[in-house]
């Protein structure tokens, strides 16, 4: 790959860091969505992105890559179409974690941050998503797969495999590309806001307990009981 985006590419981009920037007091601040603009046009943070976003922001290529470095959504060679990320965290674990972990592993041919040979998937190890309400979870391009199985998590992977689009439990009628999630993680718009579930009924319990009974949060200057 070039050290240089093509001319057209480059304008584009540069076009997009402007109005990323513009939504920042100080400049510099814009870096971390720039690095996630730059992952939606290569599929991992380049050597020609680091450059580019050093150039725009008036930054040593050693700044922007220090960055790119200490984050891990932020991939320093080529991801796969689809980011498979399996939770193996002490819930997700004692819940089929391991299991799922180890027959998606045997099952593609690669380990933890490695991609496939027709570059579709690329598998990660995690420590949380956050979704331990749904556990054992999967996250695909950072969409929610709740209540896995080694069965559910191999027909996910072979449905990418063969193509074939794959639905959330919850979130977008369909899981997209990470170049195309990339461009929404830097702040650009997808209009999938209002697709799909947001929260399910397990992560609403509390609420709606806190409903039923009154319950509301303390307000500013109220002694604690």
């Amino acid at each position: 790959m070039s050290e240089r985006f093509e001319p057209e590419v480059e304008s584009r981009l540069r076009d997009d860091m402007a109005q990323i920037i513009a939504r920042y007091p100080d400049d510099r601040s814009a870096l971390l969505p720039m690095l996630h603009l730059v992952q939606s046009e290569d599929g991992y943070v380049s050597p020609r992105g680091i450059g580019l976003c050093a150039d725009v922001l008036g930054l040593t290529r050693a700044e922007v890559s220090a960055v790119a470095t200490f984050y891990s959504q932020y991939r320093r060679r080529p991801n796969g179409e689809y980011n498979v990320g399996v939770c193996t965290n002490a819930l997700c674990a004692v819940m089929g974690g391991d299991i799922i972990w180890d027959k998606l592993s045997e099952h593609l041919g690669i380990g933890h941050d490695q991609t496939t040979a027709d570059g579709k998937i690329t598998l990660e190890q995690l420590e949380c998503n956050a979704a331990c309400d749904y556990a054992p979870v999967i996250m695909v391009n950072w969409e929610f797969f709740d209540n896995q199985t080694p069965a559910s998590a191999i027909d996910i992977v072979t449905k990418i495999t063969n193509g074939e689009d794959i639905k959330p439990t919850r979130g977008p009628n369909k899981v997209h590309t990470f170049k195309e999630v990339s461009r929404t993680l830097a702040g650009f718009e997808d209009g999938l806001v209002d697709e799909g579930i947001g929260a399910g009924p397990e992560s609403l319990v509390g609420l709606n307990l806190a409903r039923q009974n009154g319950w509301t949060a303390p307000q500013a200057g109220e002694e604690s009981r």
